[in-house]
Order: structure tokens, then sequence, then C-alpha cells
């Protein structure tokens, strides 16, 4: 089974930087594009960022130019480097990938998501 698993949580004062860490494992054939989604206390779940099999990205407007998400060397990881860190960063974040795995001889792609890690930034 895929498993996406995410760490670099904690506590850090505002303006401080955090970078978070996720690994994908499993039977993975291919990988779309993984990114990272959060979801602040009483919000809904908003993605984050992006960053697509070619090297592209995407940012929600609220952190770019802070945030920054990259492809790992080894294979099906990513990070997301946080920067400027802000209140309104305060989220559990998760990990994110769509990825493809083998069912009957064909490809599958299917979205996952980790369990969270838990980002608070403190005035």
């Amino acid at each position: 089974q895929v498993q996406l698993v995410e760490s670099g949580g904690g506590l850090v004062q505002a303006g401080g930087s955090l970078t978070l860490s996720c690994a994908a494992s499993g039977n993975i054939f291919e990988v779309n594009a993984m990114g990272w989604y959060r979801q602040a206390p009483g919000k809904r779940r908003e993605l984050v960022a992006l960053i697509t099999s070619g090297g592209s990205t995407n940012y929600v407007d609220s952190v770019k130019g802070r945030f920054a998400v990259s492809r790992g060397n080894a294979k099906n990881t990513v990070y997301l480097q946080m920067n400027s860190l802000k209140p309104e960063d305060i989220a559990v974040y998760y990990c994110y990938g769509r990825l493809g795995t083998v069912r009957a001889g064909s490809v599958e792609m299917n979205d996952y998501w980790g369990q969270g890690t838990q980002v608070t930034v403190s005035s």
C-alpha cells in the first residue's frame, strides 16, 4: 500500500523558519505531482504548494515569496521550506501526492495524503 509520512513540524517564533519533509513509500510506479495541503482550525483544507513531475510549482497566494516546495534527490520525496512564518500559517500540514500504481496491468492514478504534522507559530 502507498503511504506518505511527513515530518518537521513544530513550534517556531513568528518570522522564523521550518522545513517539512515527506516520503512516499509503496509500490509507486509514477509520480505525477507532490505537494502540501494545510488545514487551520475552523477552516477548510487548502492546497499550499504543488510541484509536478516536470518541476513546475504552484503556491497559494498567501505563501508566495515565503514558502518553497521542492523534490528531493531520493525518489518520492518532497520538501516545504517555510520562511517568515506568521501566525496565519498555523495549521496541520499534510503531504500530498498524485501517484500511479499498477492495477491489473494498467497504471491507476490516485490522490494520497499523509497523516499531517502540526505547525505552530508564536507571536
